[in-house]
Protein backbone atom coordinates (compact mmCIF):
# COMPACT_ATOMS: atom_id res chain seq x y z
CA UNK A 1 0.00 0.00 0.00
CA UNK A 2 1.83 3.28 -0.94
CA UNK A 3 0.73 6.55 -2.34
CA UNK A 4 1.50 10.15 -1.06
CA UNK A 5 -2.26 10.76 0.55
CA UNK A 6 -4.69 8.46 1.60
CA UNK A 7 -2.64 5.21 2.57
CA UNK A 8 -3.25 5.07 6.10
CA UNK A 9 -6.95 5.50 6.10
CA UNK A 10 -6.72 3.11 2.68
CA UNK A 11 -5.19 0.12 5.18
CA UNK A 12 -6.99 1.02 8.02
CA UNK A 13 -9.97 0.41 6.19
CA UNK A 14 -8.78 -2.76 4.24
CA UNK A 15 -7.77 -4.55 7.40
CA UNK A 16 -10.91 -3.30 9.23
CA UNK A 17 -12.77 -5.11 6.32
CA UNK A 18 -10.53 -8.44 7.03
CA UNK A 19 -11.28 -8.52 10.19
CA UNK A 20 -15.08 -8.29 9.83
CA UNK A 21 -14.44 -11.48 7.32
CA UNK A 22 -12.89 -13.17 10.54
CA UNK A 23 -9.21 -12.68 9.22
CA UNK A 24 -6.53 -12.77 11.67
CA UNK A 25 -5.13 -9.55 10.46
CA UNK A 26 -1.86 -7.71 10.90
CA UNK A 27 -1.01 -4.22 9.35
CA UNK A 28 1.85 -1.64 9.54
CA UNK A 29 1.50 1.58 9.21
CA UNK A 30 3.26 5.59 10.44
CA UNK A 31 1.38 4.72 13.07
CA UNK A 32 3.18 1.38 14.35
CA UNK A 33 2.68 -2.41 13.91
CA UNK A 34 -0.95 -3.27 14.78
CA UNK A 35 -2.11 -6.57 15.33
CA UNK A 36 -5.87 -7.65 15.46
CA UNK A 37 -6.68 -3.75 16.08
CA UNK A 38 -3.64 -3.65 19.13
CA UNK A 39 -0.93 -1.51 18.36
CA UNK A 40 1.88 -3.94 19.30
CA UNK A 41 4.84 -1.82 18.45
CA UNK A 42 4.07 2.12 18.32
CA UNK A 43 6.12 4.12 15.69
CA UNK A 44 6.44 4.97 12.05
CA UNK A 45 6.58 0.93 10.71
CA UNK A 46 5.99 2.11 7.27
CA UNK A 47 9.00 0.28 6.06
CA UNK A 48 10.93 -2.93 6.03
CA UNK A 49 10.59 -3.39 9.78
CA UNK A 50 6.81 -2.75 9.57
CA UNK A 51 7.25 -5.68 7.25
CA UNK A 52 9.24 -7.70 9.01
CA UNK A 53 6.48 -7.06 12.13
CA UNK A 54 3.68 -8.08 10.26
CA UNK A 55 4.63 -11.23 8.57
CA UNK A 56 6.10 -12.37 12.25
CA UNK A 57 2.98 -11.38 13.73
CA UNK A 58 1.91 -14.88 15.03
CA UNK A 59 -1.07 -16.57 13.02
CA UNK A 60 -1.35 -13.46 10.42
CA UNK A 61 -3.46 -14.74 7.64
CA UNK A 62 -3.66 -10.99 5.77
CA UNK A 63 -0.88 -8.60 6.01
CA UNK A 64 -1.28 -5.34 5.21
CA UNK A 65 2.36 -2.94 4.46
CA UNK A 66 1.87 0.50 4.50
CA UNK A 67 4.81 1.46 2.57
CA UNK A 68 6.29 5.17 2.44
CA UNK A 69 8.61 6.76 -0.55
CA UNK A 70 11.26 7.04 2.76
CA UNK A 71 11.69 3.27 3.75
CA UNK A 72 12.22 2.33 -0.19
CA UNK A 73 14.68 4.52 -0.89
CA UNK A 74 17.00 4.04 2.55
CA UNK A 75 16.14 -0.04 3.02
CA UNK A 76 14.12 -1.36 0.29
CA UNK A 77 10.17 -2.97 0.69
CA UNK A 78 10.95 -5.29 3.20
CA UNK A 79 9.09 -8.18 1.31
CA UNK A 80 10.45 -9.89 -2.01
CA UNK A 81 6.79 -10.31 -3.80
CA UNK A 82 3.11 -9.35 -2.95
CA UNK A 83 -0.43 -10.39 -3.81
CA UNK A 84 -2.25 -6.98 -4.16
CA UNK A 85 -0.48 -3.88 -4.44
CA UNK A 86 -1.94 -0.45 -4.29
CA UNK A 87 -1.57 3.25 -5.22
CA UNK A 88 -3.65 5.70 -4.07
CA UNK A 89 -1.85 8.98 -5.56
CA UNK A 90 1.11 10.86 -6.51
CA UNK A 91 1.35 14.44 -5.35
CA UNK A 92 4.16 16.99 -4.55
CA UNK A 93 5.35 16.20 -1.07
CA UNK A 94 8.99 15.36 0.01
CA UNK A 95 10.57 16.39 -3.07
CA UNK A 96 14.07 17.57 -2.97
CA UNK A 97 14.74 14.14 -0.48
CA UNK A 98 17.29 11.72 -1.68
CA UNK A 99 17.75 12.13 -5.41
CA UNK A 100 13.61 12.51 -5.55
CA UNK A 101 12.94 16.17 -7.20
CA UNK A 102 10.24 15.82 -9.59
CA UNK A 103 6.84 14.27 -9.17
CA UNK A 104 7.87 11.59 -12.17
CA UNK A 105 10.61 10.40 -10.20
CA UNK A 106 8.18 10.23 -6.59
CA UNK A 107 5.86 7.93 -9.02
CA UNK A 108 9.08 5.52 -9.94
CA UNK A 109 9.69 4.99 -6.59
CA UNK A 110 5.98 4.89 -5.73
CA UNK A 111 5.51 2.25 -8.46
CA UNK A 112 8.75 -0.28 -6.78
CA UNK A 113 5.54 -1.95 -4.98
CA UNK A 114 3.32 -2.81 -8.20
CA UNK A 115 6.35 -4.45 -9.87
CA UNK A 116 6.56 -6.78 -6.73
CA UNK A 117 2.77 -7.86 -7.47
CA UNK A 118 3.14 -11.64 -8.37
CA UNK A 119 1.66 -12.70 -11.84
CA UNK A 120 -1.78 -14.18 -10.69
CA UNK A 121 -2.08 -10.65 -8.36
CA UNK A 122 -3.55 -7.61 -8.73
CA UNK A 123 -2.82 -3.63 -8.69
CA UNK A 124 -5.15 -1.61 -7.56
CA UNK A 125 -4.31 1.90 -9.29
CA UNK A 126 -5.82 4.89 -9.39
CA UNK A 127 -7.53 5.64 -12.79
CA UNK A 128 -7.93 9.66 -12.26
CA UNK A 129 -4.08 10.02 -11.14
CA UNK A 130 -2.57 9.79 -14.82
CA UNK A 131 0.98 9.14 -13.06
CA UNK A 132 -0.42 5.86 -11.03
CA UNK A 133 -2.71 4.26 -13.78
CA UNK A 134 0.74 4.67 -16.02
CA UNK A 135 2.35 1.99 -13.63
CA UNK A 136 0.26 -0.85 -15.36
CA UNK A 137 2.16 -1.02 -18.22
CA UNK A 138 5.18 -2.00 -16.04
CA UNK A 139 3.85 -4.78 -14.11
CA UNK A 140 2.36 -8.68 -14.26
CA UNK A 141 -0.65 -8.55 -12.19
CA UNK A 142 -3.63 -7.70 -13.55
CA UNK A 143 -4.95 -3.96 -13.38
CA UNK A 144 -8.34 -3.13 -11.09
CA UNK A 145 -8.72 1.19 -11.86
CA UNK A 146 -10.48 3.02 -9.47
CA UNK A 147 -11.89 5.90 -10.61
CA UNK A 148 -14.41 8.38 -8.75
CA UNK A 149 -15.61 9.13 -12.47
CA UNK A 150 -17.96 6.27 -14.08
CA UNK A 151 -16.81 7.37 -17.64
CA UNK A 152 -13.28 7.03 -17.00
CA UNK A 153 -10.84 6.02 -19.73
CA UNK A 154 -8.81 4.07 -16.94
CA UNK A 155 -11.89 2.09 -16.36
CA UNK A 156 -12.41 1.21 -19.81
CA UNK A 157 -8.60 0.53 -20.57
CA UNK A 158 -8.46 -1.60 -17.13
CA UNK A 159 -11.76 -3.93 -18.43
CA UNK A 160 -10.35 -4.17 -22.30
CA UNK A 161 -6.78 -5.79 -20.17
CA UNK A 162 -9.08 -8.23 -18.37
CA UNK A 163 -9.00 -6.73 -15.05
CA UNK A 164 -11.73 -4.94 -13.25
CA UNK A 165 -12.92 -2.04 -12.21
CA UNK A 166 -14.68 0.53 -9.15
CA UNK A 167 -16.52 3.33 -9.21
CA UNK A 168 -19.34 5.38 -8.00
CA UNK A 169 -22.27 5.08 -10.03
CA UNK A 170 -25.53 6.71 -9.71
CA UNK A 171 -24.49 7.20 -6.00
CA UNK A 172 -23.28 3.68 -5.41
CA UNK A 173 -19.75 2.01 -5.05
CA UNK A 174 -20.17 -0.35 -7.93
CA UNK A 175 -17.48 -3.17 -9.43
CA UNK A 176 -17.30 -3.80 -13.04
CA UNK A 177 -15.62 -7.00 -14.37
CA UNK A 178 -16.11 -7.60 -18.31
CA UNK A 179 -19.23 -8.87 -19.68
CA UNK A 180 -21.33 -8.63 -16.29
CA UNK A 181 -23.59 -5.82 -14.73
CA UNK A 182 -22.41 -3.59 -12.32
CA UNK A 183 -22.21 -5.24 -9.57
CA UNK A 184 -23.45 -2.12 -7.14
CA UNK A 185 -22.11 -2.57 -3.51
CA UNK A 186 -23.54 0.00 -1.11
CA UNK A 187 -24.32 3.94 -1.52
CA UNK A 188 -21.97 6.23 -1.24
CA UNK A 189 -23.81 7.95 1.92
CA UNK A 190 -23.88 4.56 3.95
CA UNK A 191 -20.25 4.83 4.26
CA UNK A 192 -19.32 6.82 7.05
CA UNK A 193 -15.96 7.50 5.86
CA UNK A 194 -16.86 9.29 3.52
CA UNK A 195 -18.25 11.67 5.76
CA UNK A 196 -22.00 11.30 3.60
CA UNK A 197 -20.53 11.42 0.54
CA UNK A 198 -18.79 15.37 1.17
CA UNK A 199 -15.36 14.02 1.14
CA UNK A 200 -13.96 12.92 -2.25
CA UNK A 201 -10.29 11.76 -1.34
CA UNK A 202 -12.32 9.21 1.20
CA UNK A 203 -14.78 8.37 -1.36
CA UNK A 204 -11.89 7.22 -3.04
CA UNK A 205 -10.04 5.70 -0.34
CA UNK A 206 -12.99 3.47 0.14
CA UNK A 207 -12.78 2.38 -3.46
CA UNK A 208 -9.67 1.60 -3.45
CA UNK A 209 -10.06 -0.64 0.26
CA UNK A 210 -12.92 -2.26 -1.62
CA UNK A 211 -11.05 -3.30 -5.06
CA UNK A 212 -8.07 -4.23 -2.81
CA UNK A 213 -10.45 -6.45 -0.18
CA UNK A 214 -12.11 -8.40 -3.07
CA UNK A 215 -8.75 -8.97 -4.82
CA UNK A 216 -7.46 -10.93 -2.09
CA UNK A 217 -10.32 -12.54 -1.89
CA UNK A 218 -12.63 -11.37 0.79
CA UNK A 219 -16.31 -12.13 0.60
CA UNK A 220 -18.23 -9.48 -1.08
CA UNK A 221 -20.84 -9.42 2.30
CA UNK A 222 -17.95 -8.70 4.21
CA UNK A 223 -16.61 -5.99 2.20
CA UNK A 224 -19.96 -3.96 2.47
CA UNK A 225 -20.11 -4.34 6.15
CA UNK A 226 -16.38 -3.07 6.74
CA UNK A 227 -17.37 -0.20 4.34
CA UNK A 228 -20.44 0.59 6.64
CA UNK A 229 -18.64 0.35 9.98
CA UNK A 230 -15.71 1.73 9.46
CA UNK A 231 -15.95 4.83 11.82
CA UNK A 232 -14.20 8.22 10.68
CA UNK A 233 -13.15 8.76 14.82
CA UNK A 234 -10.52 8.56 16.92
CA UNK A 235 -10.75 4.91 17.51
CA UNK A 236 -10.61 3.16 14.10
CA UNK A 237 -8.93 6.17 12.03
CA UNK A 238 -7.15 8.35 14.31
CA UNK A 239 -5.89 11.28 12.97
CA UNK A 240 -7.86 10.97 9.97
CA UNK A 241 -10.75 13.19 9.90
CA UNK A 242 -12.44 12.71 12.85
CA UNK A 243 -14.96 15.22 13.66
CA UNK A 244 -16.65 16.68 16.74
CA UNK A 245 -19.11 19.16 17.92
CA UNK A 246 -17.85 21.59 20.72
CA UNK A 247 -19.38 23.89 22.90
CA UNK A 248 -18.26 27.89 20.40
CA UNK A 249 -16.71 30.46 22.63
CA UNK A 250 -18.90 32.75 21.58
CA UNK A 251 -22.07 30.63 21.90
CA UNK A 252 -23.63 27.54 19.89
CA UNK A 253 -22.06 24.73 18.87
CA UNK A 254 -18.80 24.46 16.15
CA UNK A 255 -17.59 21.53 14.10
CA UNK A 256 -14.07 20.40 15.30
CA UNK A 257 -12.03 18.53 12.98
CA UNK A 258 -8.72 16.57 13.27
CA UNK A 259 -6.36 16.19 10.45
CA UNK A 260 -3.17 14.87 9.43
CA UNK A 261 -3.35 17.47 6.11
CA UNK A 262 0.54 17.10 5.53
CA UNK A 263 0.53 18.91 2.48
CA UNK A 264 -0.92 20.75 -0.35
CA UNK A 265 -3.44 18.02 -1.74
CA UNK A 266 -3.99 17.05 2.47
CA UNK A 267 -5.08 20.75 3.17
CA UNK A 268 -7.35 21.21 -0.25
CA UNK A 269 -8.81 17.94 0.67
CA UNK A 270 -9.52 18.85 4.27
CA UNK A 271 -10.75 22.69 3.43
CA UNK A 272 -13.43 21.21 0.78
CA UNK A 273 -15.09 19.30 3.81
CA UNK A 274 -14.90 21.94 5.78
CA UNK A 275 -16.93 23.60 3.68
CA UNK A 276 -19.20 20.99 3.09
CA UNK A 277 -19.74 21.28 6.63
CA UNK A 278 -20.06 24.91 7.11
CA UNK A 279 -23.75 26.35 7.26
CA UNK A 280 -24.32 29.76 5.57
CA UNK A 281 -22.83 32.68 7.62
CA UNK A 282 -20.50 30.78 9.02
CA UNK A 283 -16.98 30.84 9.40
CA UNK A 284 -14.04 28.23 8.96
CA UNK A 285 -10.79 28.71 11.41
CA UNK A 286 -7.74 26.84 10.64
CA UNK A 287 -5.05 25.56 12.95
CA UNK A 288 -1.85 25.61 9.70
CA UNK A 289 1.09 23.99 10.24
CA UNK A 290 3.63 21.70 8.72
CA UNK A 291 6.57 19.50 9.07
CA UNK A 292 10.00 21.06 8.46
CA UNK A 293 10.91 18.48 5.88
CA UNK A 294 8.83 20.02 2.98
CA UNK A 295 10.56 22.41 0.57
CA UNK A 296 9.74 26.57 0.44
CA UNK A 297 7.48 26.38 -2.08
CA UNK A 298 5.34 23.49 -0.63
CA UNK A 299 5.39 25.30 2.91
CA UNK A 300 4.63 28.55 0.81
CA UNK A 301 1.66 26.91 -1.19
CA UNK A 302 0.33 25.49 2.23
CA UNK A 303 0.31 29.18 2.89
CA UNK A 304 -1.50 30.46 0.14
CA UNK A 305 -3.84 27.90 -0.05
CA UNK A 306 -5.27 28.71 3.65
CA UNK A 307 -4.80 32.18 2.87
CA UNK A 308 -7.42 31.89 -0.23
CA UNK A 309 -9.92 29.71 1.43
CA UNK A 310 -10.15 30.37 5.27
CA UNK A 311 -11.77 33.07 7.60
CA UNK A 312 -9.37 33.35 10.47
CA UNK A 313 -5.77 30.90 10.05
CA UNK A 314 -3.77 30.92 12.92
CA UNK A 315 0.19 29.06 12.83
CA UNK A 316 -0.01 25.88 14.96
CA UNK A 317 3.41 24.70 15.24
CA UNK A 318 5.09 21.16 15.49
CA UNK A 319 8.07 21.61 17.78
CA UNK A 320 8.71 17.71 17.19
CA UNK A 321 8.53 17.55 13.10
CA UNK A 322 10.54 21.06 12.75
CA UNK A 323 13.52 18.52 10.89
CA UNK A 324 16.21 21.37 10.63
CA UNK A 325 14.37 24.05 10.51
CA UNK A 326 13.09 27.05 13.36
CA UNK A 327 9.57 27.66 14.01
CA UNK A 328 10.28 30.89 12.77
CA UNK A 329 12.36 29.98 9.67
CA UNK A 330 9.21 27.93 8.72
CA UNK A 331 6.71 29.79 9.07
CA UNK A 332 8.29 32.81 7.26
CA UNK A 333 7.56 30.62 4.41
CA UNK A 334 3.92 30.15 5.59
CA UNK A 335 3.44 33.91 5.90
CA UNK A 336 5.00 34.62 2.61
CA UNK A 337 1.84 32.48 0.89
CA UNK A 338 -0.58 33.79 3.37
CA UNK A 339 0.72 37.24 1.87
CA UNK A 340 -0.21 36.21 -1.68
CA UNK A 341 -3.38 35.42 -0.28
CA UNK A 342 -4.05 39.05 0.97
CA UNK A 343 -3.40 37.66 4.53
CA UNK A 344 -0.75 40.17 6.01
CA UNK A 345 -0.91 38.64 10.01
CA UNK A 346 -1.56 36.12 11.59
CA UNK A 347 -0.95 34.89 15.26
CA UNK A 348 1.14 32.03 16.08
CA UNK A 349 1.27 28.95 18.56
CA UNK A 350 4.04 26.66 19.73
CA UNK A 351 1.59 23.74 19.98
CA UNK A 352 -1.22 22.49 17.91
CA UNK A 353 -3.36 22.00 21.36
CA UNK A 354 -2.65 26.09 21.93
CA UNK A 355 -3.80 26.90 18.40
CA UNK A 356 -7.03 24.54 18.73
CA UNK A 357 -7.78 26.26 22.13
CA UNK A 358 -7.46 29.74 20.64
CA UNK A 359 -9.96 28.81 17.53
CA UNK A 360 -12.81 27.24 19.54
CA UNK A 361 -12.65 30.64 21.87
CA UNK A 362 -13.01 32.50 19.08
CA UNK A 363 -15.48 30.37 16.89
CA UNK A 364 -19.14 31.37 16.73
CA UNK A 365 -22.32 29.02 16.25
CA UNK A 366 -22.07 26.45 13.08
CA UNK A 367 -18.43 27.46 12.67
CA UNK A 368 -16.08 24.78 11.59
CA UNK A 369 -12.62 24.42 13.10
CA UNK A 370 -9.98 22.65 11.79
CA UNK A 371 -6.59 21.77 13.19
CA UNK A 372 -3.30 20.25 10.80
CA UNK A 373 -2.63 17.74 13.74
CA UNK A 374 0.93 15.85 13.35
CA UNK A 375 2.44 15.87 17.17
CA UNK A 376 -0.23 16.52 19.50
CA UNK A 377 -3.17 14.15 18.69
CA UNK A 378 -4.08 12.26 22.12
CA UNK A 379 -3.52 15.53 23.72
CA UNK A 380 -6.28 17.41 21.19
CA UNK A 381 -8.62 14.03 21.88
CA UNK A 382 -8.26 14.59 25.68
CA UNK A 383 -8.80 18.65 25.72
CA UNK A 384 -11.77 18.07 23.34
CA UNK A 385 -12.91 15.61 26.02
CA UNK A 386 -12.64 18.13 28.76
CA UNK A 387 -14.25 20.99 27.08
CA UNK A 388 -17.31 19.14 26.38
CA UNK A 389 -16.79 18.21 22.92
CA UNK A 390 -18.54 14.97 21.86
CA UNK A 391 -17.19 12.67 18.63
CA UNK A 392 -19.56 13.22 15.57
CA UNK A 393 -21.11 9.97 14.79
CA UNK A 394 -21.97 9.13 11.15
CA UNK A 395 -25.88 10.32 11.21
CA UNK A 396 -24.73 13.62 13.22
CA UNK A 397 -21.98 14.50 10.18
CA UNK A 398 -25.05 13.60 7.99
CA UNK A 399 -27.11 15.91 9.41
CA UNK A 400 -24.47 18.46 9.33
CA UNK A 401 -23.63 17.83 5.79
CA UNK A 402 -27.35 18.40 4.55
CA UNK A 403 -27.88 21.52 7.19
CA UNK A 404 -24.77 23.03 5.49
CA UNK A 405 -26.79 22.81 2.40
CA UNK A 406 -29.35 24.87 3.88
CA UNK A 407 -31.93 21.46 3.50
CA UNK A 408 -32.80 18.75 6.43
CA UNK A 409 -32.42 14.86 6.12
CA UNK A 410 -36.17 15.37 6.72
CA UNK A 411 -36.80 17.81 4.02
CA UNK A 412 -39.20 15.50 1.63
CA UNK A 413 -41.08 14.70 4.89
CA UNK A 414 -41.27 18.12 5.77
CA UNK A 415 -42.77 19.43 2.44
CA UNK A 416 -45.08 16.76 2.41
CA UNK A 417 -46.51 17.73 5.06
CA UNK A 418 -47.21 21.18 4.23
CA UNK A 419 -48.85 19.88 1.28
CA UNK A 420 -51.69 18.17 3.59
CA UNK A 421 -54.87 20.35 3.32
CA UNK A 422 -56.34 19.02 6.47
CA UNK A 423 -54.55 20.85 9.65
CA UNK A 424 -54.69 18.11 12.38
CA UNK A 425 -53.43 15.64 9.82
CA UNK A 426 -50.58 18.23 9.08
CA UNK A 427 -50.37 18.14 13.60
CA UNK A 428 -50.19 14.57 13.91
CA UNK A 429 -47.78 13.53 11.30
CA UNK A 430 -45.73 17.29 12.59
CA UNK A 431 -45.90 15.20 16.08
CA UNK A 432 -44.50 11.93 14.48
CA UNK A 433 -41.42 13.69 12.79
CA UNK A 434 -40.93 15.47 16.24
CA UNK A 435 -41.26 11.89 18.26
CA UNK A 436 -38.47 10.60 15.41
CA UNK A 437 -36.26 13.26 15.89
CA UNK A 438 -36.16 14.07 19.18
CA UNK A 439 -34.23 17.26 19.99
CA UNK A 440 -34.34 18.34 16.61
CA UNK A 441 -34.58 22.22 16.49
CA UNK A 442 -36.10 22.28 12.55
CA UNK A 443 -38.64 19.52 13.72
CA UNK A 444 -39.48 21.14 16.54
CA UNK A 445 -39.82 24.63 14.75
CA UNK A 446 -42.37 22.83 11.97
CA UNK A 447 -44.38 21.04 14.46
CA UNK A 448 -44.91 24.45 15.86
CA UNK A 449 -46.05 25.82 12.79
CA UNK A 450 -48.61 23.16 12.04
CA UNK A 451 -50.47 24.19 15.47
CA UNK A 452 -50.12 28.11 15.03
CA UNK A 453 -51.87 27.37 11.33
CA UNK A 454 -54.62 25.84 13.02
CA UNK A 455 -55.20 28.39 15.44
CA UNK A 456 -53.41 26.60 18.90
CA UNK A 457 -51.33 29.02 19.40
CA UNK A 458 -50.73 27.87 23.04
CA UNK A 459 -49.42 25.08 22.03
CA UNK A 460 -47.44 26.75 19.09
CA UNK A 461 -45.59 28.66 22.03
CA UNK A 462 -43.28 26.26 23.87
CA UNK A 463 -42.17 24.36 20.35
CA UNK A 464 -41.24 27.43 19.39
CA UNK A 465 -39.49 28.29 22.15
CA UNK A 466 -37.56 24.89 22.03
CA UNK A 467 -36.58 25.65 18.44
CA UNK A 468 -34.85 28.82 19.14
CA UNK A 469 -33.26 27.07 22.50
CA UNK A 470 -32.07 24.18 20.52
CA UNK A 471 -29.90 26.44 18.21
CA UNK A 472 -32.36 26.62 15.26
CA UNK A 473 -29.93 28.46 12.52
CA UNK A 474 -31.27 30.50 9.45
CA UNK A 475 -33.07 31.01 7.22
CA UNK A 476 -35.55 29.42 9.75
CA UNK A 477 -34.36 31.07 13.13
CA UNK A 478 -35.80 34.57 12.67
CA UNK A 479 -38.95 32.99 11.10
CA UNK A 480 -39.60 30.88 14.31
CA UNK A 481 -38.97 34.47 16.25
CA UNK A 482 -41.63 35.92 14.15
CA UNK A 483 -44.32 32.87 14.58
CA UNK A 484 -43.32 32.92 18.24
CA UNK A 485 -43.89 36.77 18.59
CA UNK A 486 -47.39 36.43 16.57
CA UNK A 487 -48.70 34.03 18.95
CA UNK A 488 -47.64 35.76 22.12
CA UNK A 489 -49.91 38.40 20.10
CA UNK A 490 -52.55 36.19 19.59
CA UNK A 491 -52.50 35.09 23.03
CA UNK A 492 -52.23 38.54 24.51
CA UNK A 493 -49.54 38.73 25.57
CA UNK A 494 -48.35 41.94 23.22
CA UNK A 495 -45.74 43.48 25.02
CA UNK A 496 -43.40 40.46 24.96
CA UNK A 497 -44.52 40.09 20.89
CA UNK A 498 -43.33 44.03 20.23
CA UNK A 499 -39.81 43.36 22.35
CA UNK A 500 -39.17 40.37 20.35
CA UNK A 501 -40.25 41.71 16.82
CA UNK A 502 -38.13 44.96 18.01
CA UNK A 503 -35.40 42.68 18.32
CA UNK A 504 -35.58 40.71 14.75
CA UNK A 505 -36.71 44.11 12.76
CA UNK A 506 -33.22 45.44 13.68
CA UNK A 507 -31.34 42.15 12.69
CA UNK A 508 -33.84 42.81 9.32
CA UNK A 509 -34.49 45.97 8.79
CA UNK A 510 -35.52 45.52 5.09
CA UNK A 511 -37.85 42.66 5.45
CA UNK A 512 -41.36 43.83 4.68
CA UNK A 513 -43.18 40.65 6.24
CA UNK A 514 -41.30 41.58 9.58
CA UNK A 515 -42.56 44.86 9.47
CA UNK A 516 -45.94 44.06 9.22
CA UNK A 517 -46.30 41.44 12.21
CA UNK A 518 -44.17 44.61 14.05
CA UNK A 519 -46.71 46.68 12.93
CA UNK A 520 -49.83 44.57 14.35
CA UNK A 521 -48.10 44.58 17.69
CA UNK A 522 -47.26 47.67 17.82
CA UNK A 523 -51.04 48.23 17.17
CA UNK A 524 -52.36 45.97 19.75
CA UNK A 525 -50.27 47.62 21.92
CA UNK A 526 -52.28 50.74 21.42
CA UNK A 527 -49.22 52.00 19.34
CA UNK A 528 -51.02 53.01 16.15
CA UNK A 529 -49.09 55.71 14.93
CA UNK A 530 -45.73 54.10 15.50
CA UNK A 531 -47.38 50.85 13.84
CA UNK A 532 -48.22 52.85 10.47
CA UNK A 533 -45.25 54.95 10.44
CA UNK A 534 -43.05 51.24 10.72
CA UNK A 535 -44.84 50.21 7.54
CA UNK A 536 -44.18 53.21 5.47
CA UNK A 537 -41.03 53.63 6.14
CA UNK A 538 -39.93 49.48 5.44
CA UNK A 539 -42.69 49.56 2.31
CA UNK A 540 -40.92 53.23 1.24
CA UNK A 541 -37.20 51.83 1.60
CA UNK A 542 -37.48 48.32 -0.24
CA UNK A 543 -40.32 48.26 -1.97
CA UNK A 544 -39.52 48.35 -5.77
CA UNK A 545 -42.70 49.37 -6.80
CA UNK A 546 -42.32 52.16 -9.67
CA UNK A 547 -44.80 54.55 -7.89
CA UNK A 548 -43.50 53.99 -4.74
CA UNK A 549 -40.08 54.90 -5.68
CA UNK A 550 -41.48 58.13 -7.15
CA UNK A 551 -42.78 59.11 -3.99
CA UNK A 552 -39.98 57.65 -1.73
CA UNK A 553 -38.99 60.61 -0.61
CA UNK A 554 -42.17 61.94 0.74
CA UNK A 555 -43.59 58.39 2.29
CA UNK A 556 -40.44 58.33 4.00
CA UNK A 557 -40.67 62.21 5.88
CA UNK A 558 -45.00 61.29 6.13
CA UNK A 559 -44.07 58.00 8.21
CA UNK A 560 -41.32 59.74 10.13
CA UNK A 561 -44.12 62.40 11.07
CA UNK A 562 -46.44 60.09 12.55
CA UNK A 563 -44.30 59.41 15.11
CA UNK A 564 -42.34 62.79 15.31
Amino acid sequence: MTGTNGKTTTTRLLAHIAMTAGKRTAWSSTDGIVVQGEVVEPGDYSGPAGARGVLEAPGVEIGILETARGGMLLKGMGVSHNDVSVVTNVSPDHLGLRGVDTLDQLAEVKAIVTRATRSGGWTVLNGDDPRVWAMRTAVRARPWAFSLDPASPALREALSAGGRGITVLDGDLAVLAPGADPDRLVPVVDVPMTLSGLSAHNTANALAAAAAALAVGLPRASVVEGLRTFQPDATLNPGRMNLYTAPAGHGGSCTVVVDLAHNEAGLEALLDVCDGLRPAGSSVRLGLGSAGDRTDEILQSLGEIAGRRVDQVVAAHKAHYLRGRTMGGLEEQLRIGLARAGVADIESFPTELSALEALVAAASDGDVVAVMCHAEREDIYAWLASAGATPDSAATIRRKVVAARGEHEAEAAIAALWQDEDPERRIATAAALHAEHAGDPRIAYEHGGTLDSAGRPDEAVPLYREALAGGLREPYRHRAVVQLASSLRNLGRVEEAVRLLDDVAAEHPDSLGIAAFRALALHDAGRSDEALSVLIGTVAATSTDPDVARYRRSLTAYGKDLTS
